[in-house]
């Protein structure tokens, strides 16, 4: 089993730190590799870059009243739900959809009911 795992290409678990600007305040962000390509395919489905997607997440996260004492590990929880709800078939795997046109509420919804 681990052999999927272990064996794995090793860039994948390599950080990088990169550094970005929201609302004028430079910011680093330090992921590893695995992560900063699943954002960017996230970004892409919506027609943006990494920076524009972690500027837009900070800022949806702010409005909601979330507190970002640890905003790398929420990028990486974002990475996680995309993953899962792709393989749960709420999020196509056709990327060509942008995740903005999907029924957001009613993908909550029907995660709550599963969970109760």
């Amino acid at each position: 089993m681990c052999k999927l795992f272990i064996q794995a290409d090793t860039r994948l678990w390599e950080s990088t730190t990169r550094s970005l600007r929201i609302d004028g305040m430079v910011t680093s962000v330090r992921l590893e590799t695995f992560f900063w390509t699943t954002l960017e395919d996230i970004a892409r489905r919506d027609g943006m870059n990494v920076v524009q997607l972690i500027t837009r997440l900070h800022h949806e996260s702010i409005d909601a009243g979330h507190d970002l004492g640890n905003f790398t590990s929420f990028l990486r929880v974002c990475c996680g739900r995309y993953l899962a709800l792709q393989l749960s078939g709420d999020v196509p795997s056709d990327t060509r959809l942008p995740i903005s046109g999907l029924d957001a509420d009613g993908i909550l919804e029907a995660e709550r009911a599963q969970m109760h």
